[in-house]
Order: C-alpha cells, then structure tokens, then sequence
C-alpha cells in the first residue's frame, strides 16, 4: 500500500499549440505545475512527432491531460459552418488530441480536459459546439480576473464530490466557444449560473475517469481559497485515479504475464 502511494503517474500533456511557441511556453507551465503540485509527473507531447514517436512515449504514461488552446476545434467535425469568429484549426493539436484520446478510451486511462481541451473531447465523441457564445456574461474574461462567475455543479456528480460543492463555485474564464450537444458516454455536470452555458462534462461509464471543465483551474492552485481549493481538488483526484489505473494496469500486465 505505502509502495502504491509513492508512485509518481505519468500525464501525458500535448503542448497547446503548434503555431505559437510563445504562448506554448508561457502556458504549459502551470499545467505542469498543477500536475507536479497534486504528486503527478508531467510529460511533454511534442505536436512535431509522428503518430509512431507518439504512441511510443504515451505508452508509459497513465493518464492524459488535454489543455487550453489559441485554436478551434475544426467545425467540418462536427458537421457545422465555420462562424465568422472562429479561429483557426490546429491539425498537430488536434491529432495529438486524437491519439491521447484514443489510447485513454482504449485502456481506460483517466482524463483532465481544460477549456479547448474539454471541446476537443466532446467533439472527439462526436458532440458539437457552440461556436461563439453570445451572452451577457463575459466568459473570455481572461488570465488577470481570477473570478469571472459561478458555476452550478449537478449534485450526485463526480465533479459534486470532488469540488465538495454544488452551489456557486467560482471560476475564472478565458472561452469564446462551449459545448453544445453532449458526446457519446459524456454528461452535463456544471453550468455557469447566470447564463446556463455549459461548464464541465464527465464520463458516465463509472470505472473510468474522464472530466472536463471549461475554466482554467491549473491558473487558480495559487488564487485565494475559495479558487484555489476547488482547483487543487480537481488536480488531486485526476492523479489519484491516474496513480489507481497504474496499479491496475500493472496488475493486469502481471497476470498476463504468469498466464503465458
């Protein structure tokens, strides 16, 4: 048990944009960080690499983070126009994504989708998107508010659990795109409270760990409490299931093994 304790999981993180370094640098980081804070061992998805380079390095990882973005999600995926505020696509991005995603559904691995990385997945399981959010509430608030509103947990979901709350959780926000119909095997478990737009999605299949939040919680682990906590929280049970899924899996590799 203490043996299983100590294990650092190794996340799989794409870097968050092919076309901008500047911004890559600046960002990754913090995910890095949060990873790091809640006992998990970052590992960098370089977007130049061939499928092959790829697949080879996620082999040892456990679980897969997929961050924010300066791009879109291409709207031909989701069988829509492109509105006139969309920005442009990513290919690496987005084939990262698809191969992170792939390998994760295939071995259970857990996932932690933040902003363009919850849009990703939801289009990845064939959901759609609200291509640019038209409302009174500014959701593209930016790094510098560290509260932009609050969001209404469904209560008896994993993310209720988690954040320990239901009621007016504050986030920040930096999104001008959210999901609109919901994935195959996800649901609806948060929602900003003044404009109803959709927040966080999880996983219904209830042995793999799969959430996705719309804010930027690896940019609030140093706010004040009443950010900071709900972000730590997040944080902490991703590598907790992750630190789960590398016992499993080295359990299952051993069986496989005396079974030969």
């Amino acid at each position: 048990m203490g043996e299983a304790k100590t294990i650092k999981p190794r996340i799989a993180i794409p870097v968050p944009h092919s076309g901008d370094r500047t911004y890559a640098e600046r960002a990754l980081p913090q995910y890095e960080d949060a990873v790091c804070g809640a006992g998990g061992e970052p590992v960098r998805i370089e977007l130049d690499q061939t499928p092959v380079e790829v697949l080879k390095q996620i082999e040892s990882c456990d679980g897969v983070l997929l961050p924010g973005s300066r791009a879109d999600v291409d709207p031909q995926k989701y069988g829509a126009e492109r509105h006139e505020k969309t920005a442009a696509t990513d290919p690496q991005r987005d084939a990262a994504d698809r191969l992170l995603l792939r390998d994760a559904y295939k071995l259970h691995k857990p996932v932690l989708g933040i902003c363009y990385g919850m849009q990703s997945l939801n289009v990845y399981r064939s959901g759609t998107l609200v291509q640019h959010i038209e409302s009174v509430i500014n959701h593209s608030a930016g790094r510098t508010v560290a509260k932009a509103h609050t969001v209404e947990v469904a209560p008896g979901s994993r993310l209720a659990e988690i954040v320990g709350s239901s009621q007016a959780v504050p986030v920040n926000s930096s999104h001008h795109q959210s999901a609109d119909a919901v994935g195959d095997g996800l649901r609806v478990v948060a929602r900003s409270s003044e404009d109803g737009i959709i927040e966080a999605l999880e996983g219904t299949a209830p042995r793999h760990f799969v959430l996705a939040v719309q804010w930027h919680p690896e940019r609030s682990v140093k706010d004040a409490q009443e950010l900071a906590q709900p972000a730590h929280a997040i944080f902490r049970a991703f590598i907790e299931a992750a630190r789960a899924r590398h016992a499993e899996l080295a359990g299952e590799l051993k069986s496989a093994g005396r079974s030969r």
